[in-house]
C-alpha cells in the first residue's frame, strides 16, 4: 500500500527558507490530489497548499500565499513545499496527505498521511 513519507523540516531563523518533500513509499503520487497541512501547539490542524491530481487547480492558505509553492516531480514520486519568508507563527508539525482519484479537482478527503515533519522558526 502506498505510503506517504515527509522530510526536510528542522530550525531556521525568521526570514529564512525551507523546502519539505513529500516521497511515496510504495507507489507513485500520480493520480494523487495532495494536501500540506500544519498543526502547531494548542492550535488546530489547517490546510497550507492543496492540488488535484495534474497540479491544474492549487489552494494556498492565507497565510502561506506569496511565500510558499507547491512543485511536483517529473516522476510523479515526490511532492514539494518551498517555504520562503518564514515566520515564528509557521512553527508547527507539518503533514502531507493524499487521495488516490480521477477527478481533476482538490479532493479534500485525505486517505494517507504521513508522520510529519518539524518546522522550527526562530525570531
Amino acid at each position: 500500500e502506498m505510503q506517504v513519507v515527509e522530510s526536510g523540516g528542522g530550525l531556521v531563523q525568521a526570514g529564512g527558507s525551507l523546502r519539505l518533500s513529500c516521497a511515496a513509499s510504495g507507489g507513485s503520487l500520480r493520480d494523487y490530489s495532495i494536501g500540506w497541512f500544519r498543526q502547531a501547539p494548542g492550535k488546530e490542524h489547517e490546510a497550507v497548499s492543496c492540488v488535484d491530481r495534474q497540479d491544474l487547480s492549487l489552494y494556498y492558505a492565507g497565510p502561506a500565499e506569496g511565500r510558499f509553492t507547491f512543485s511536483r516531480d517529473n516522476a510523479g514520486n515526490t511532492v514539494y513545499l518551498q517555504m520562503n519568508g518564514l515566520k515564528p507563527e509557521d512553527t508547527a508539525v507539518y503533514y502531507c496527505a493524499a487521495r488516490w482519484t480521477l477527478l481533476d479537482t482538490i479532493v479534500y478527503e485525505f486517505d494517507r498521511w504521513g508522520q510529519g515533519t518539524q518546522v522550527t522558526v526562530s525570531s
